[in-house]
């Protein structure tokens, strides 16, 4: 029995198999390049896995135009007669394979120093997670402007930073900073 996968792209759902090349809705990738769509469930080899981390890799054939549909329409006694058509605009894409492949030979060609230094945050991510407010991340903007008004300075500073850093959200900078204000 051989492995196959059922894989999502463009909002539908497909069951490849390695070496099946298959036409998909147009997507936005160039001629000959590859990607990695996201995979609900392999199969094939026992019990189907519903949570799988393996990956399907899949290569652009091409980009085609499906099959001309005609449409007509027609009202009797008037004369009136219409005639419209239309071309799916396709893709063609060639599972190349299903498993950890060339995800697992990318990360093992790395040196094990590279591969530390991307999992563990930067120093200074973790001081200023440190003073970081217990359960800050999870806090909406309205338990956070409660809340801040019982933090100490370094704490009101750490979430100001914290929030300017990329992670912004319009409530919370006014929040923290009428706080900051009234520490002051």
């Amino acid at each position: 029995m051989s492995s196959y996968a059922i894989i999502s792209l463009g909002g539908k759902q497909y069951r490849v198999s390695e070496g099946e090349r298959l036409l998909v809705d147009r997507l936005r990738v160039d001629e000959g390049s590859t990607l990695e769509p996201r995979v609900l469930l392999i199969g094939g080899s026992g019990a189907p896995d519903l949570s799988p981390s393996t990956t399907v890799t899949a290569r652009v054939v091409g980009h085609e135009l499906g099959e001309k549909i005609r449409i007509g329409k027609y009202r009797r006694r008037t004369g009136y007669k219409k005639h419209t058509g239309h071309r799916s605009k396709l893709t063609r894409i060639e599972i190349e394979s299903i498993g950890a492949g060339k995800r697992a030979a990318k990360s093992a060609a790395k040196p094990k120093a590279e591969q530390a230094e991307k999992t563990a945050p930067p120093k200074a991510e973790v001081q200023e997670a440190a003073a970081l407010p217990e359960g800050y991340a999870s806090m909406t903007i309205a338990q956070l402007s409660e809340a801040a008004g019982g933090w100490s300075r370094e704490q009101v500073e750490a979430a100001l930073e914290h929030e300017r850093s990329g992670k912004a959200r319009k409530g919370a900078l006014a929040a923290l900073e009428s706080a900051l204000e009234e520490k002051s």
